[in-house]
């Protein structure tokens, strides 16, 4: 994005965002039809492979946690063997915590009924690994569907959901003074908007962090950044809630039930432990874990590029493309990149195939994310996005403020009101054997 300055407006030259035309079909082809086989033992052995690694992370840190005395190593401050104990704990939380958030991703494979062919063996493996990591299962999993069914809509989608210029109570679009693609705002508009919307290096710091910690029960429970057009009380753990239908509240009480016996397993714990124990051995992981849960989705499908729908403009194929696949951890050089995809089975890195086709195992998602950007390529289309990380957590935090009310394909603008990005659509005519990208605002 190039911006030219004059003395009271700032022009920037847009990027073109190719909206897709495809349909279900034209993706669906793309991808080798073995990739849709699900195995029951083969998805299993992620799951005891996660348990082990976790236990072995465990046991290494007793192990090591015990060598931390004067009596077998030799430190020259005594205040020195306590920070060296928080240190090592500190990493066991950062791993189970990524390790655990695999058996996250793997109960959520079991909502999309991807972990093997039986709805059942699907459903109680999912709530049991939901449920251990304080999730409802059920409650959870019909929203998401939700979610796949409208990614990208204003109105129907389930999280994730740009605010607009009203909502956030902004001064009103004035076309004599800016854009409405984001294009050139006067020196004026900037002010005011930065004045409702900017915000420091720290504070942008803090507002991510505060996000990617509390964003996750946020969701479930107040629905923050979820639809907006629902009443103010809603949540993941009322059976009448707007998101369920009547013959859905059974299950919305078993999700509840499964929420109580680990709150109950919380309490037992520490009661038999100790709060210290249960917070350095299983809370600390537990909040690691629903920041990889915010950070991994949030970068999926927050981004400048990435365009999102209002019902006139909306397919199912451009929700399940208004996404991204980003790798994990992935700027913190090539070593980390491969632990993030591991550790959470490509979740990040595979998730526009996942959304094109959500019964995929995590096992065949690598073969059709590597078909599916073959044939999107033939498109012009790249959905293929900067690692992810908390850098990237941080940018994106400060360039994805608003949208505007106006317009059926809308793109985030900043803080000052200035866009990144614009629509255009593949001219299918087109008569040479090349793709013409046509601009329609040109």
């Amino acid at each position: 994005m190039s911006t030219k300055s004059q003395s009271e407006r700032t022009t920037v030259e847009l990027k073109p965002v190719v909206i897709p035309d495809l349909t279900i079909k034209d993706l669906l082809s793309a991808i080798p039809a073995h990739c849709h086989k699900r195995s029951a033992l083969r998805s299993a052995s992620y799951v005891v492979m996660d348990v082990a690694i976790i236990g072995a992370i465990y046991k290494a840190t007793r192990f090591l946690d015990a060598l931390i005395t004067p009596e077998n190593i030799a430190l020259p401050n005594a205040y020195l063997y306590p920070a060296a104990r928080f240190a090592l704990w500190a990493l066991y939380s950062f791993f189970v915590g990524l390790f655990a958030t695999g058996l996250w991703v793997i109960a959520h494979e079991c909502g999309h009924q991807a972990f093997s062919e039986s709805k059942t063996i699907n459903n109680a493996v999912g709530w049991v690994l939901h449920s251990a990591l304080g999730v409802p299962y059920h409650a959870w999993r019909i929203t998401h569907a939700k979610h796949h069914a409208s990614t990208g809509h204003m109105t129907q989608d389930q999280v994730f959901v740009p605010k607009t210029r009203s909502e956030l109570g902004l001064p009103a679009f004035d076309p004599s003074k800016e854009d409405l693609a984001g294009s050139s705002v006067t020196e004026e508009v900037k002010r005011e908007l930065w004045e409702a919307l900017g915000d420091s290096p720290i504070g942008a710091i803090y507002g991510s962090a505060r996000y990617l910690i509390g964003g996750w029960p946020a969701y479930l429970l107040f629905n923050a950044s979820g639809q907006p057009r629902y009443p103010k009380d809603t949540n993941h753990f009322t059976p009448t809630a707007v998101m369920f239908r009547p013959d859905q509240r059974n299950q919305i009480i078993i999700s509840n039930v499964g929420i109580m016996l680990w709150l109950a397993a919380i309490v037992m714990s520490i009661s038999q432990w100790g709060f210290f124990e249960v917070f350095r051995v299983y809370l600390v992981p537990y909040l690691w874990v629903n920041h990889w849960l915010v950070l991994i989705t949030f970068l999926q499908h927050t981004d400048p590029i990435l365009p999102h729908y209002r019902a006139s403009e909306f397919t199912f194929p451009r929700g399940a493309l208004a996404t991204l696949d980003r790798s994990l951890l992935g700027d913190l050089g090539s070593f980390m990149g491969w632990l993030g995809a591991f550790a959470t089975h490509g979740i990040s890195e595979t998730h526009v195939a996942h959304h094109v086709s959500s019964k995929i195992p995590h096992y065949h998602a690598w073969e059709a994310t590597d078909a599916l950007r073959k044939r999107l390529a033939q498109n012009g289309i790249t959905l293929q996005g900067r690692p992810g990380g908390w850098a990237e957590v941080y940018r994106v935090f400060r360039e994805c403020k608003f949208v505007e009310d106006e317009g059926d394909i809308v793109f985030y603008k900043n803080a000052y009101g200035l866009a990144a990005t614009k629509p255009v659509f593949n001219d299918n005519t087109a008569s040479d054997s090349g793709i013409e990208i046509v601009d329609k605002d040109a």
